[in-house]
């Protein structure tokens, strides 16, 4: 692991102990050159995941890209990071455990959108404006009508 400070190839683990939802291992380095510490977290990968994309092109699954995007959806809201990890975390275990190697990208779309709206409404409603390719107000409109028929409650109307 290279040193991110003076870029050094030799640093030694000092500490190794597994997050607090078991997810990964966090390791405490430093960096015999420079003394730097930093820390690394390593997560166990099942299988190489591949992502299809409507195109057909393969693209390797990357799970930074999904936390990036779960995080969009989630700015400014009362969620707390912990939960953004585990639901991650649970994401890419249940894809990993498919038993496929190649997953199309609309399915991983459909999985993400089912744990936030167990998560957060708008943090939904945003993540469906992007993976749906929203055009209009009208858009948006079926979509809260279609969570209001699951029971989800309406949200309140902007006054004009």
């Amino acid at each position: 692991m290279r040193c991110p400070f003076c870029g050094f190839a030799d640093t030694q683990v000092k500490d190794s102990r597994p997050t607090e939802d078991g997810s990964a291992i966090r390791r405490r380095r430093v960096c015999t050159e420079c003394n730097g510490r930093f820390t690394t977290f390593e997560r166990v990968q099942l299988r190489e995941l591949v992502l299809v994309k409507r195109s057909g092109r393969r693209v390797p699954f990357d799970r930074d890209k999904l936390m990036r995007s779960i995080q969009v959806a989630l700015r400014k809201r009362p969620v707390d990071p912990e939960r953004v990890e585990r639901l991650v975390s649970g994401i890419v275990r249940q894809l990993e455990a498919s038993g496929e190697s190649e997953i199309p990208a609309e399915n991983v779309g459909r999985i993400v959108m089912e744990a936030l709206k167990a998560l957060d409404d708008v943090a939904y409603v945003r993540f469906a404006s992007v993976y749906r390719n929203f055009r209009e107000a009208k858009d948006f409109e079926q979509l809260i009508g279609e969570m209001a028929e699951d029971g989800e409650p309406e949200p309140p109307a902007k006054p004009r």
